[in-house]
């Protein structure tokens, strides 16, 4: 038992650790950008946290853009880690940064058209709004909005706080669930995850654009790998997943979703708003460690095959089915 509550330090005794170690610059490194990168990398990946609305009532920075700022500001990690590979003045680290950049750039393209099918049907860049046209308030965002897969509105039934798993983006609309899987897959190789490791490749590489750093410039470029994780888990669960919506309907006078979403702006609706969603998000962030002990990595001409063979022209056709399937909403 006592060994068991001092294991729950290693992470701290694993900071400390990191924060003494010594700070190694190569001598032939350009100094300038090798000490810029982790930064640029770092801010671009937390500064994407900000606009991540937790619970109803707790929005972040509640932009009405905030979708766009959230893909623009995550992107600009693609200057920070090519700065670290050149800066590095190491051709392992060089070659891991193409890698990075190409890997990166590639999969943006899916995903965004992945995200793009979902803002065709919800009409907002508005994360908390998408979150509200998912739960038990639809109908005072937008009533031609609860037009469900399953066909409640169809069938005539009232749609006012039905709530619950149906209302979700995933199941809102058929063509959702295959926007999630091509979400899904793309956020492995925006975040440098196996299959999708090539970058890091230790058979190969060492260890990448990263393998010059030391200490704590070390610490945060695997910090902003894992926080990259968490974000695009976040917003995989606010898109698709029903954010801080309760995943129980409520059935006539059982009034499920409601007892288990809370008032927005209530201490209940804080609690559980944010226990949903962080749920849902740790439940990914468990699939993409799943899927590393899983399978083998991907060669590069396989990994390049599937973004633009495979995935760009499914994100696509799926950008062509939801126009097709607001139409039929109006």
């Amino acid at each position: 038992m006592e060994v068991g509550y001092y294991g729950i330090l290693q992470t701290v005794a694993d900071l400390l650790k990191l924060v003494q170690k010594e700070d190694i610059i190569p001598a032939a490194a350009d100094k300038k950008l090798f000490k810029l990168a982790p930064i640029i990398i770092f801010v671009a990946v937390f500064a994407g946290f900000a606009v991540l609305p937790l619970t109803s009532g707790f929005k972040g920075a509640e932009l009405q853009i905030g979708l766009f700022y959230l893909l623009a500001i995550v992107s600009l990690d693609v200057v920070g880690i090519l700065m670290a590979g050149w800066g590095s003045n190491n051709k392992y680290a060089l070659f891991g940064a193409m890698r990075s950049v190409a890997q990166i750039i590639s999969y943006e393209i899916p995903l965004g058209l992945s995200v793009l099918s979902v803002i065709m049907i919800s009409q907002t860049l508005s994360l908390q709004e998408i979150i509200y046209q998912q739960g038990i308030l639809i109908n005072e965002i937008d009533p031609g909005a609860a037009n469900y897969f399953f066909g409640i509105k169809a069938l005539g039934i009232e749609t006012t706080n039905v709530g619950g798993i149906l209302t979700w983006n995933i199941f809102r609309a058929p063509i959702f669930l295959f926007s999630y899987v091509i979400f899904f897959i793309a956020a492995l190789a925006e975040c440098n995850r196996a299959p999708f490791d090539i970058p890091e490749a230790e058979s190969e590489l060492v260890a990448g654009y990263q393998v010059e750093y030391s200490g704590f410039r070390w610490a945060l470029l695997m910090l902003s790998e894992y926080g990259m994780m968490l974000l695009v888990s976040f917003l995989g669960a606010i898109l698709f997943l029903g954010g801080w919506n309760s995943p129980f309907p409520n059935i006539g006078p059982v009034a499920l979703a409601d007892w288990t979403t809370g008032a927005p702006g209530t201490l209940a609706g804080h609690l559980w708003g944010g226990f949903w969603l962080i749920s849902k998000a740790l439940l990914a962030v468990g699939i993409q460690i799943w899927i590393r002990w899983t399978f083998p990595r991907l060669r590069i001409d396989q990994l390049m095959n599937l973004s633009w063979r495979y995935l760009t022209p499914a994100a696509i056709l799926l950008v062509l089915l939801s126009a097709i399937w607001r139409l039929l909403m109006i």
